[in-house]
């Protein structure tokens, strides 16, 4: 796709304002890190499933100082805090209204209904299972986790980019909940701030009318646009990794990273509602 993007063009030559970030760190207060190894993972798990929704974010009540993500997820850590993991039992009768309360979301709020679907859906998936059953399965392999949770739920299964499936074993690892020994085959986690990032440091350039289009705040619908600014997010990352010598979950994680400074957050991304980020 990036071969062939219409809409969307990597600047070679701006590839080298890229600058290496910090090691990647998990927020102790806004993430659930201090249980036990099994409930953590069931947290990040948990997160993960729901890890999307950014097309809907602006809608959102966030937390003081929180981005859409990061008020999903502190809610979560908080309702992990207070009463511990939601069993797979719990997770596959979850209702709409009991989700955008843990949340503290209005009830009727479109991605609460969404987000109740994905964690319906993973208490299928888990069965009798529970996180780390699942780490076990993999053997070690993030790949292979990836591809599971690809394979065994639809709102996983974002074709081409599956956003959601690899940041779960990434995750896992960085909570040191789980080892795995292929990291470095992870791809970015492709959603719309790492692109935006990219562009404002004038790696990615849009077309004209696409630009002018996100710039005004509107909703891209989900279509070739939007597949070209990922797919190009991808490939940039591919080619950045080359020359900092870091892995590409290292430097998703440098860029998602570097867009929650003010000067990022302050021009417009691109905004999709979808399930998939």
């Amino acid at each position: 796709m990036a071969a062939t993007a219409q809409w969307v063009r990597i600047d070679l030559d701006a590839l080298e304002r890229v600058e290496a970030g910090p090691p990647p760190a998990l927020d102790p207060v806004r993430h659930y890190l201090e249980g036990s190894p099994q409930d953590v993972a069931s947290y990040f798990l948990t997160v993960d499933t729901v890890n999307f929704g950014s097309g809907w974010f602006p809608t959102l009540r966030k937390r003081a100082g929180s981005s859409g993500y990061f008020t999903v997820a502190w809610a979560i850590a908080d309702r992990f805090r207070a009463h511990g993991p939601w069993t797979s039992a719990e997770l596959r009768a979850l209702r709409t209204d009991e989700i955008a309360e843990a949340l503290g979301q209005p009830r009727d709020h479109e991605l609460m209904a969404l987000y109740a679907q994905a964690l319906r859906a993973l208490g299928v998936f888990l069965g009798e299972r529970d996180a780390l059953a699942l780490v076990r399965e993999a053997r070690g392999c993030a790949e292979a986790l990836a591809t599971q949770l690809a394979s065994g739920m639809a709102l996983f299964a974002d074709r081409g980019f599956y956003k959601r499936a690899q940041i779960v074993p990434a995750n896992l690892a960085l909570a040191g909940v789980a080892r795995f020994t292929d990291l470095h085959r992870l791809t970015i986690f492709a959603d719309n701030l790492v692109p935006h990032v990219l562009r404002c440091d004038g790696v990615l350039r849009y077309d004209e009318r696409l630009a002018a289009h996100i710039d005004a705040g509107l909703l891209l619908p989900v279509g070739r646009e939007e597949r070209e600014i990922r797919a190009c997010a991808v490939h940039a990352c591919e080619l950045i990794v080359r020359r900092v010598g870091a892995t590409e979950h290292e430097l998703d994680n440098w860029l998602w990273s570097r867009g929650q400074a003010p000067r990022y957050k302050a021009l417009p991304r691109h905004r999709t509602r979808c399930v998939y980020y």
